[in-house]
C-alpha cells in the first residue's frame, strides 16, 4: 500500500510535465509523450511486481501463507463485474441524459418517456452487482 502511495506523486508529475509538453510543442511533442506513456507503463508494471511479490509485515500463520485461497478468483471476479458494469452504465447514461435533455428542451411533454430510457441504462449497474452478488454468495 505505502508503495502506491509513493507513487502517486510521480504519476502526478509525469502527467503534468506531459500535459505541458503537448501544450508547448506538436508532432515532435506527440512523440515524446508517446516515449513517456511506454517509459510510465513499464514503470507501472514493474511497481505493480514489487508490490505483488512484496513480502508481509508480519509473520503468517502457516495455513494463510500457503497463497492466495481458492475464493480469490470469485471475488476478483465480483469486483470486475461491478466495475465493468458501473463503466458502461455510466457511458450509457451520459448518452441517454444528454439526449433526454436535449429533447426535453424541445418538447417538454416527453420527459416521461426520456427518463425510463435513462432508467433502463442505469440498471446496467444493477445486473452488475446482481452478478457480484451471486459470485460473493459462492465464494
Amino acid at each position: 500500500m505505502i508503495t502506491w502511495l509513493v507513487a502517486l506523486p510521480v504519476v502526478l508529475a509525469v502527467s503534468g510535465a506531459t500535459r505541458l509538453l503537448l501544450r508547448r510543442s506538436g508532432r515532435a511533442g506527440l512523440r515524446l509523450v508517446v516515449a513517456a506513456d511506454a517509459l510510465l507503463l513499464v514503470g507501472a508494471l514493474v511497481l505493480l511486481l514489487v508490490a505483488l511479490g512484496g513480502e508481509h509485515a508480519q509473520a503468517a500463520p502457516a495455513q494463510a501463507a500457503a497463497g492466495p485461497g481458492p475464493n480469490s478468483a470469485a471475488l476478483i471476479g465480483a469486483a470486475i463485474a461491478v466495475a465493468g458494469a458501473s463503466i458502461g452504465a455510466a457511458i450509457a447514461v451520459a448518452y441517454t441524459g444528454a439526449a433526454a435533455l436535449a429533447a426535453i428542451s424541445e418538447r417538454p411533454e416527453l420527459f416521461g418517456r426520456s427518463m425510463v430510457i435513462v432508467g433502463l441504462a442505469e440498471g446496467i449497474a444493477i445486473y452488475g452487482l446482481v452478478v457480484a452478488i451471486i459470485l460473493i454468495g459462492k465464494a
